[in-house]
């Protein structure tokens, strides 16, 4: 057998209890101002599902692979996931041509602009 388990301390779960209260606030797709409109909630599920692999979890943070997304235009999100592009006139934020374009998400633009202008 082996050593009974010990009870963490009252202390050690207030710890804990703060930690975990912190990560729940800070947790991505929270909005400060209340709740999304359904638009933009639906965005943030798109999001959450198909971008987070390069992009950061908070879109206003840049990602491992992709730049930061926050307040990206509908006219942008549509030449990059449609053809791979950049509308006219646009600078990049990263040099890199990794993104592949990804027309399933054609019915979804609205949605993720919606979310990605929103907070």
């Amino acid at each position: 057998m082996g050593a009974p388990a010990r009870t963490p301390s009252p202390r050690r779960l207030g710890r804990l209890a703060g930690a975990l209260l912190i990560v729940a606030t800070a947790a991505p797709g929270c909005s400060k101002s209340g709740p999304l409109d359904p638009a933009a909630e639906r965005g943030r599920q798109i999001y959450l599902a198909q971008c987070i692999a390069c992009h950061n979890t908070d879109p206003s943070l840049p990602g491992a692979v992709g730049p930061e997304l926050r307040g990206s235009s509908r006219d942008l999100l549509e030449a990059k996931l449609l053809k791979g592009t950049y509308p006219p006139g646009y600078t990049p934020k990263r040099s890199t041509k990794i993104m592949p374009p990804q027309p399933g998400l054609a019915p979804d633009i609205a949605d993720l602009a919606a979310f990605l202008k929103s907070g």
